[in-house]
């Protein structure tokens, strides 16, 4: 096993782990904009564009709480790792951190697509 001083990691996995938050609240919010599109709508068309974005936060919601979690137990081997071996991680974590860097960049990629053909939905049935 090769170790490194933890300083050697950044902060971003508690700069994802405010996103992951923001994230998850911003569904809220679109799911909330999505019921009242629905009780204001009942044409096939606006049924269809309602399942499937219901679908889509359904999913939007899974993956953010997978991350989080993931991201917690990465906290978690980081703190271990820290206090058995005297403030050095094994190099492998940082490896880890860059997984779970790129993962969040993919996940906030689609929601922020996601979000824009989300707007144009609504532009169209509010």
């Amino acid at each position: 096993m090769s170790f490194t001083n933890i300083s050697k990691l950044n902060t971003r996995p508690l700069d994802i782990l405010r996103g992951l938050v923001f994230y998850k609240e911003e569904i809220k919010i679109l799911q909330e904009r999505l019921e009242e599109v629905a009780s204001k709508n009942n044409s096939f068309e606006a049924r269809q564009g309602i399942e499937h974005f219901q679908n889509q936060l359904v999913m939007h919601r899974n993956n953010i709480d997978e991350l989080k979690h993931k991201m917690n137990e990465f906290n978690d081997r980081l703190s271990k790792d820290a206090h058995l071996h005297g403030g050095r991680i094994d190099h492998e974590r940082i490896n880890e951190e860059n997984t779970l860097i790129e993962e969040y960049e993919g996940l906030e990629k689609v929601i922020k697509e996601m979000r824009r053909e989300f707007n144009a939905f609504l532009s169209k049935w509010m």
